[in-house]
């Protein structure tokens, strides 16, 4: 089960990474932005909240299944998850994320399951088109860009900590059983 559980947790990790996040102003400064931008109901979703000047924080919100812990971030946020109550009818909810000595409001809006949000409004200036989106790349010299040796060190670092997460937990397992 742990090992599903660390494949689940770096799966939603993942997706939450690559999907554009919403973002809501409150007057105080604060931003509140959810990632994936417009959720089905019974989603799990990514918080990340600017204007806290607090380490840790909680939001809450009608659509959310409990309160979100929120907790410092390495660029300066607050960041947590949550799900969205698989009861919650399409529509605009309020956020209010307590931080230590401010409040900071935004919304997200839940979509019905199944639906997909409305794409956005087309451009209305010149654009770059064509090539899928690597138009950019036909001009560039790739070989001179992309990750570095930071990158795999990071990478390697980072394989390195899973496998022996998993070796551990796997010997932990054989040992119960025994």
């Amino acid at each position: 089960m742990g090992s599903l559980r660390l494949t689940l947790c770096a799966g939603l990790l993942g997706a939450c990474a690559l999907t554009p996040a919403a973002h809501a102003v409150d007057g105080g400064g604060g931003t509140v932005s959810v990632t994936p931008s417009s959720p089905a109901a019974g989603a799990d979703i990514g918080l990340r909240v600017t204007g806290c000047t607090g380490r840790t924080a909680t939001a809450v919100s009608a659509a959310f299944v409990a309160d979100a812990r929120l907790a410092d971030a390495a660029d300066g946020t607050l960041a947590g998850e949550t799900r969205v109550r698989s009861s919650a009818g399409p529509g605009t909810y309020d956020v209010r994320v307590h931080c230590a000595e401010a409040e900071v409001k935004g919304t997200i809006t839940v979509v019905a399951r199944g639906t997909r949000p409305s794409p956005p409004a087309s451009p209305v200036a010149p654009v770059d088109a064509g090539g899928g989106g690597t138009a950019h790349f036909a001009t560039v010299d790739t070989r001179t860009t992309g990750p570095g040796t930071a990158h795999a060190v990071t990478g390697l670092i980072l394989a390195g900590v899973a496998a022996t997460t998993v070796a551990v937990l796997g010997a932990r397992r054989r040992r119960e059983t025994e």
